[in-house]
C-alpha cells in the first residue's frame, strides 16, 4: 500500500540520488538535460519533500499516541479506559463511537470549513507550551464545548432522536441542535474527563470481561419446575 510516508521517502531517496551525481559530475550540467536535472534535485524535488512532509506530519498529529506523548496528557489518555458509563470520553472510546486511533483529533476538531486548520494552529500552541511556555496548573477548554462537535455524529441516529432526556419540552431538541443548550449541561453528559478523580476510578481492560454479580446471573434456578413435574 502506498502511503504519503512511503512517497515521501522515495522522493528523499531520488534527490540524494541525484544531488550525488550533480557533486561527483558537476559537467553534467553543461548540457540542457544536466541543467533540467540540477534544478530537480535542488530546487523541484526538496520542495516536493517539504510538501508531503507537512501531509505526513498533519496525518501523524491526528493519532491518539502523538496527543498523549506529552507528559501532561497522560492523564487524559488514562480516562479512556475508566471503567464508568458517565465518563462521555470514555464510553464513546471503549465502544468504538470514535476511532480508537485518533480519539483526541475526533472530538476535539472542529466541524467546519477551517476545523481542521484551526484546530493545528491550536495545536502548535499546545507544542508551544510544552516546550518553550509555562503549562497551566488547570488545562481547560478556550471556550465551551460546542454541541456542533457532538451533533456531527449523533445528529440524526435513532438513539439520539428519541430519547426521552432529549425530549422533556418541545423546545429542547431545537435547543440543542442550536447550541442553546449544551449538551455537557449539569445533570446531562457533565463528566468529561475529570482526571481529578482518576485515583478512585476502576479502569476497563480491552479483552477482559468484567465479573457478573451473583444476583444479576441470568442461569435458571434449581428450584425451577417442569410441567411433568407439577
Amino acid at each position: 500500500m502506498i502511503t504519503p510516508l512511503t512517497i515521501l521517502l522515495g522522493i528523499i531517496l531520488l534527490t540524494i540520488v541525484l544531488d550525488l551525481i550533480l557533486i561527483f559530475d558537476t559537467k553534467i550540467t553543461r548540457a540542457q538535460g544536466g541543467k533540467i536535472l540540477a534544478f530537480s534535485g535542488i530546487l523541484i524535488l526538496p520542495a516536493l519533500i517539504g510538501i508531503f512532509s507537512l501531509q505526513t506530519h498533519i496525518e501523524d498529529s491526528k493519532k491518539t499516541e502523538f496527543c498523549l506523548s506529552c507528559h501532561v496528557m497522560e492523564d487524559y489518555g488514562k480516562s479512556l479506559h475508566v471503567d464508568d458509563n458517565e465518563y462521555i470520553p470514555a464510553i464513546h472510546f471503549q465502544n468504538n463511537r470514535i476511532p480508537q486511533d485518533q480519539a483526541c483529533y475526533t472530538c476535539h476538531t472542529e466541524y467546519t470549513m477551517y476545523g481542521d486548520f484551526s484546530s493545528k494552529i491550536r495545536g502548535l500552541e499546545h507544542i508551544y507550551y510544552q516546550y518553550i511556555g509555562t503549562i497551566p496548573d488547570t488545562i481547560k477548554l478556550r471556550e465551551p464545548y460546542n454541541n456542533r462537535e457532538c451533533l456531527h455524529c449523533h445528529d440524526g441516529a435513532r438513539g439520539f432522536e428519541e430519547a426521552s432526556a432529549h425530549r422533556e419540552t418541545p423546545l429542547m431538541m431545537d435547543s440543542l441542535k442550536s447550541n442553546g443548550m449544551s449538551c455537557m449541561t449539569s445533570g446531562c453528559h457533565d463528566v468529561a474527563h475529570d482526571i481529578r478523580n482518576l485515583a478512585e476510578a476502576e479502569f476497563w481492560e480491552p479483552g477482559k470481561l468484567k465479573a457478573v454479580p451473583a444476583h444479576e446471573s441470568t442461569a435458571p434456578s434449581d428450584s425451577t419446575t417442569t410441567d411433568e413435574e407439577e
